[in-house]
């Protein structure tokens, strides 16, 4: 049996009292009648109790049975010269007692037993001549690491005299029983249970089963008792994350082991609402401020109890945040100068401590748990600035926390009277499991509303974070809480762990509270304050100014009625709250560990494990295939009960099962142990097994040599040197003014051009030794050279400049206010982005503003709205003079289809403002003829830049400079055909935020739920788009907004997808690996990793109803083909194609599968035996033409061929596929790549000849002849697929990157 069970709950269990020694000169002391100088004694470690108990090298000994029915050897944590006595009575006292034999053993790393006594007895030792109650506090150990354990301790008393020994009836004292100097005296003893994971409910249960028998045990029975208690703790696992909670039954109470929801979240074995009924909602704030700020926290209370789980419950309100500083949360009488540690911390003390510290400790945040207030310590000269949490923030926690129903009592008012405790015991934890979630909610939801806006201040590439930018974006009020909070580990730490991408807690929330316009606007650059954005802020500043004058006119109200003001729409949640308060309920399940026998001796405990195994086989044989996360935790447990009974190879099945079925619980550092602890002949026979033997050699993979990732982030600082185009590049990308490559080397362009014709270079005139030498002239600098010609370059003061101006204009827009009556004649969703001065114009005086749908004039004085011109509309933009005598006033002349021109004197801005009509203008008849809304938002981000390279450069050039930036003007004449026109609906940008497109390499459509519910989004149907990287963006194509940005699969390309019934996505990577998505929980958890090369297809089987009955059969590119059950993900065969290399697609056709091999298609049984081959040969050279891939149509018994490197198409009769049947040229095709069925046409996507590449060729079916050619994209098709018969969706290479919807006729 293996020694030690991994994740056993008991890490140690060490009984605390006073020695044997002091306990006999009390006894002694109290015959004499004088007890008062040993009331306080000093606590001693009497015993340590540590895993293993059992081995088989005790089985085989004859003294097993009194080993443990008996005294039992006792494990010393000292070294035997330790022990010896100081004295040479006490030695003398024990003349006649034989000291047993002691054996060494290790004690925990993290575990300090010289200090430990103290911490079990906080206060004091002291001895009572009557009984107390039992008295429970708990502990946090931490480690130089930062690794956590946690103690349980209980305090009970018992009898010291009437002769009774101390130490297994070895010390016996001739006391009198009936001496009247001598009253009943009682000790108090420890029970310390130390455990690496925070069980402090289900801990506090065990010990209250082991206390119910050692007050009335004899003191010989005393030590067994604990180590028989310990004894089965060690044999009780961890329950690994999920929804599976352990039961195990310690006479009288059954215990529960409640597991994490996740693996990324904590343990919660407490009462979160204990701080809720200690201290109002705003005294909460205040600490969770303190603690968010890193101050140095004390926390008082007269119970020991209440300091550690008042601080524990802080640092749970704070996940995914971590407090990463010095954290005890008791400290006894010997630890206080720990208070005077400099650095941040967060303790507990007495509060008889209070006035002690409060005056010889500078700078604490003291918080009085029994008073419910904080404080800070007196000796400071000033109390410390602590800022209140963002307003908002504050007041959507405050409603929230306000709404908890946090009194059990009230909850049992309308029910009869329990009969019975387990129960009472269960109604009351499933009330109280019920109020943690609710807790955990409404506290992340805080974190999220304080913090989620950082994240559109970061720069992922570059780890970058525009500190400046992101507190001017914040209301004045609550820039005092971010200044100090930006500066502290805690937040530094959760921007590492948003730029790693990972989705914990915080992305979690911010998906839900996040609407999908909130989702595809984040991806947006510039971004703007939006129309309804602008109403709300009016409303909400209306409200705020009424109940400021509603409390000026009643002076005795306190300042706090604006907080108290109970108003909706202040939330800063953009849709209902209860909305994303709403989680998907998860049904918590148990699992009842089997009855621990007594004694505990190794043949028990091995049949103690057998127990379980029988148990786990049951359960698991009776859970169903949909049930799979339930599964994987029953696989978890039994692989390791087969591991303590060192049943090798069943423990790495179970643990293969697991690995298929949910990864994130996956034990890979201990199944690396299981294989390394086999026996040849156990890796033989384990090699025999396919699944066995993949999952040993990729346990056994040398970790690739991965260059260390700078994890550090950076803060936002201008340039101080020149800049190449290169450093250009990045330094703008960190700066977040735009991330498109393209748009960022115009830009460049154009800053340089206003540069040189300010500093009058003329580079062509410069002689060979200039160019050895480039003289810098001004702040633009060319340097020039025979090879490369000039080479460009910026100088900081010049991105200074631009960059200043960009920020200016950025905030000008944020603080346009315009009137309601304006408003209400734009869309919603309309964004002002420029304002010109006031000008004169025929429609009267204002000033000229631009959205992204129209220019309209705001007129002065009286507020007004005059419409100039939706950009559809625009006929012609003129430039002219209007006469005003004696001056000629450039002016910008607008017609427009619908009503009579626009004249506007914009004087100096004329020229500026015709650049940025024409480009805004170009871009809304591109994006209406192409139908692609991006092309919008990329017009206004190139006349933003054409903007602030006007007003950051004086210089008669700077228009010409400008004029680079127009992309769309120079393009709009780009003509598309009618009949793409027509066919296309849409288009969308997966790569929508990322510094460069990513070709689409596989597009899926999933259908939504039959009957959709409110707000929920799972109902949608979907796309799912595969791209580089392992990265899978999820459209909701109801809306084709974003759903989620990234689901991370592995990190190379992903080849194909394949969805199975509504629950699961299959992924096939050229990692080898097939991934498989939760579509509920957007996880992916599962992955098979039987296929050792590019899985490049996959194909459903579903030829019954059932669920158990579904297959789908996957190929690899080295010729393997596996059908997996899609239930078990069980391989059911598993064949290899022979002589083949290339093996590129797999169809399913009347129970036969075809498969592509390059220059042939084969038609194999199930079991891998070739039936036919079909093979097509050039003339007249005679080599073998490579397939790309086909169709089978079986509705004409066809099948459908397209040629790898021609634009050919071949139709073969199924009955004769010696030759085709008819062939179809392709049009200026030179390639063609993907091909689907839709009704009675074949969509064919492919490469053209032309400059825009990507070509979809549409075929009629009954004639055979090409119906359609639509001109797709600008780099070549790559995938296709269909939405329910009625769109066909194609996506483009990485030139293009984007998605293309076509209507299907």
């Amino acid at each position: 049996m293996a020694d030690v069970l991994p994740n056993a709950i008991l890490e140690i269990c060490v009984v605390v009292g006073a020695s044997n020694e002091k306990l006999k000169e009390v006894c002694q002391a109290a015959l004499k009648g004088s007890t008062q100088s040993h009331n306080c004694l000093s606590p001693e470690v009497r015993s340590v109790h540590v895993p293993p108990f059992v081995s088989k090298e005790d089985s085989q000994s004859d003294y097993v049975s009194q080993n443990f029915t008996r005294a039992p050897r006792r494990r010393s944590f000292k070294k035997k010269k330790e022990f010896k006595r100081a004295t040479s009575a006490s030695s003398s006292a024990n003349a006649g007692h034989k000291e047993p034999q002691t054996e060494e053993f290790s004690i925990p790393n993290n575990i300090d037993l010289q200090g430990l006594p103290q911490l079990c007895f906080p206060g004091e030792l002291q001895i009572e001549t009557e009984p107390k109650e039992d008295h429970y506090h708990f502990l946090v150990f931490t480690d130089v690491f930062g690794t956590r354990t946690y103690g349980v301790v209980v305090q009970f008393y018992r009898p010291i005299q009437e002769g009774n020994g101390f130490q297994r009836g070895q010390a016996n004292w001739n006391v009198t029983v009936h001496n009247s100097r001598m009253s009943m005296l009682y000790a108090p003893f420890s029970v310390c249970v130390i455990s690496k994971f925070p069980y402090y409910k289900a801990l506090k249960d065990c010990l209250s089963c082991l206390t119910v028998h050692m007050k009335s045990c004899r003191e010989t029975e005393f030590d067994h008792k604990v180590r028989q208690f310990a004894a089965k703790l060690a044999l009780v696992p961890s329950p690994p994350p999920g929804t599976l909670h352990l039961v195990f039954n310690m006479k009288p109470l059954q215990v529960v082991l409640p597991s994490r929801k996740d693996p990324k979240y904590p343990v919660v074995d407490l009462d979160l609402h204990i701080p809720f009924l200690c201290f109002k909602p705003k005294c909460i704030l205040q600490i969770l401020t303190c603690i968010l700020l890193e101050q140095r926290i004390v926390f008082l209370s007269a119970d020991w109890a209440l300091l550690t789980l008042i601080a524990e419950c802080f640092i749970l309100y704070l996940h995914p945040l971590q407090w990463q500083h010095t954290y005890v949360p008791i400290l006894s009488k010997g630890m206080m100068d720990f208070l005077m540690a400099p650095t941040a911390f967060l303790m507990g003390c007495h509060v008889d401590y209070f006035k002690e510290v409060n005056s010889e400790v500078e700078g604490l945040i003291l918080v009085n748990i029994d008073e419910g207030t904080i404080t800070f310590s007196n000796l400071a000269d000033t109390e410390p600035d602590i800022p209140e949490v963002p307003l908002e923030a504050a007041e959507c926690f405050t409603q929230r926390v306000e709404s908890l129903l946090i009194h059990y009592d009230l909850e049992l008012s309308h029910l009869g009277s329990f009969t019975d405790i387990s129960d009472l015991r269960l109604r009351r934890r499933d009330w109280q499991h019920n109020l943690n979630s609710q807790i955990q909610e409404i506290s992340l939801e805080l974190i999220v509303n304080i913090f989620r806006e950082a994240s559109d201040h970061l720069n992922y590439e570059y780890r970058v974070f525009n500190s400046e930018e992101f507190l001017k974006t914040r209301m004045v009020s609550d820039r005092p809480f971010y200044k100090k909070v930006l500066e502290t580990y805690i937040f530094h730490s959760f921007l590492k762990a948003r730029l790693s991408g990972k989705m914990d807690a915080f992305g979690h929330m911010e998906l839900r509270i996040y609407s999908e316009k909130d989702r595809t606007k984040m991806l947006d650059s510039p971004r703007r304050p939006t129309m309804e954005e602008m109403a709300m802020r009016k409303e909400h500043n209306s409200d705020f100014l009424m109940i400021k004058r509603l409390a000026a006119s009643m002076p005795n109200l306190p300042v706090d009625i604006l907080h108290d003001f109970s108003a909706e729409h202040l939330s800063l949640r953009k849709n209902k709250p209860e909305n994303a308060m709403k989680r998907s309920a998860k049904s918590i399940r148990t699992f009842k560990l089997p009855e621990f026998s007594s004694p505990l001796i190794y043949s028990s405990v091995i049949a103690w494990y057998t127990d379980s195994i029988n148990l786990l086989s049951r359960a698991i044989n009776a859970t169903g295939p949909e049930s799979s996360s339930l599964l994987a935790r029953y696989y978890y447990l039994r692989g390791l009960a087969y591991l303590m009974q060192e049943k090798f190879l069943e423990a790495l099945s179970d643990f293969q099962n697991l690995y298929k079925t949910d990864r994130d619980i996956f034990p890979k550092e201990l199944v690396k142990k299981v294989i390394g602890a086999m026996s040849p002949d156990q890796r033989n026979h384990a090699g025999r097994k396919p699944e066995l033997k993949r999952l040993i050699s990729i346990m056994l993979e040398k970790e690739r040599d991965v260059t260390a990732s700078d994890e550090h982030v950076k803060t936002f600082e201008l340039p101080k040197t020149h800049m190449h185009q290169e450093d250009f590049m990045k330094r703008i990308q960190e700066s977040g003014i735009v991330k498109d490559v393209d748009t960022i080397l115009r830009l460049f362009d154009a800053l340089t051009i206003v540069k040189s014709e300010k500093n009058n270079l003329n580079y062509r005139d410069m002689t060979s030794e200039q160019f050895a030498t480039p003289k810098v002239v001004s702040r633009s600098v060319f340097y020039l050279s025979a090879e490369t010609g000039h080479l460009k370059q910026i100088d900081p003061e010049t991105f200074k400049d631009f960059y200043n101006f960009w920020k200016e204009s950025e905030t000008e827009a944020q603080e346009v206010n315009l009137p309601l009556e304006v408003i209400e004649h734009l869309d919603k969703n309309e964004c002002v982005y420029k304002l010109s001065s006031s000008v004169k114009t025929n429609y009267g005086v204002g000033k000229i503003a631009l959205t992204q749908k129209r220019l309209f004039l705001l007129i002065e004085g009286r507020p007004g709205y005059v419409e100039i011109a939706k950009f559809r509309d625009i006929q012609e933009l003129e430039n002219i003079s209007v006469m005003f005598f004696p001056l000629r006033i450039p002016a910008l002349k607008i017609k427009t289809t619908l009503k009579e021109p626009f004249v506007g004197n914009l004087k100096t801005e004329r020229d500026l403002w015709q650049l940025i009509v024409k480009e805004m203008w170009a871009g809304k008849t591109m994006a209406d003829k192409h139908k692609d809304p991006q092309y919008i938002q990329q017009a206004l981000t190139n006349v933003l830049l054409m903007d602030a390279v006007v007003g950051c450069m004086q210089s008669p050039r700077a228009i010409y400079a400008a004029s680079k930036l127009a992309y769309f003007d120079q393009m709009k004449n780009m003509v598309v055909p009618k009949t793409t026109s027509e066919t296309l609906k849409h288009k969308i940008n997966p790569s929508a935020g990322q510094t460069s497109p990513q070709a689409v390499n596989a597009l899926l459509y999933t259908p939504g739920h039959l009957i959709q519910l409110e707000d929920d989004e799972n109902a949608n149907p979907r796309l799912w788009c595969a791209l580089s990287e392992g990265k899978v963006v999820l459209f909701n194509a109801a809306t084709w907004f974003i759903q989620q940005h990234c689901i991370q699969v592995g990190n190379s390309k992903l080849n194909c997808m394949l969805g199975v019934e509504f629950s699961q996505v299959w992924i096939g990577s050229q990692d080898s690996s097939i991934y498989i998505i939760n579509t509920h929980s957007m996880s992916c958890n599962k992955q098979l990793t039987e296929h050792c090369t590019d899985v490049t297809g996959m194909v459903l089987d579903d030829r019954g109803s059932k669920f158990s009955q579904k297959q789908v059969y996957s190929c690899s590119l080295d010729g393997r083909v596996i059908c997996w059950d899609v239930s078990t993900l069980a391989i059911r065969t598993n064949f290899q194609l022979p002589n083949c290399h290339k093996l590129t697609a797999i169809k399913l056709h009347n129970y036969m599968l075809w498969c592509c091999v390059g220059d042939a298609l084969l038609e194999v049984k199930k079991d891998g035996q070739l039936s036919r081959r079909v093979m097509l040969l050039e003339s007249p050279k005679g080599s073998h033409i490579f397939f790309s891939c086909f169709l089978v149509f079986p509705e004409k018994n066809q099948l459908v061929t397209a040629c790898a490197d021609k634009g050919e198409v071949c139709v073969w009769d199924m009955k004769n596929l010696s030759k085709p049947w008819q062939k179809i040229q392709l049009q200026d095709c030179i390639s063609i790549s993907c091909m689907i069925f839709v009704k009675n046409q074949i969509w064919i996507g492919g490469k053209g000849l032309d400059k825009v590449k990507g070509k979809i060729y549409v075929i009629d079916t009954d004639k055979y002849s090409v119906e359609k050619e639509l001109v797709a994209h600008v780099d070549m098709v790559r995938a296709l697929c269909c939405a329910e018969d009625r769109y066909v969706l194609s996506g483009a290479g990485r030139e293009d990157g984007k998605v293309a919807i076509w209507k299907v006729e």
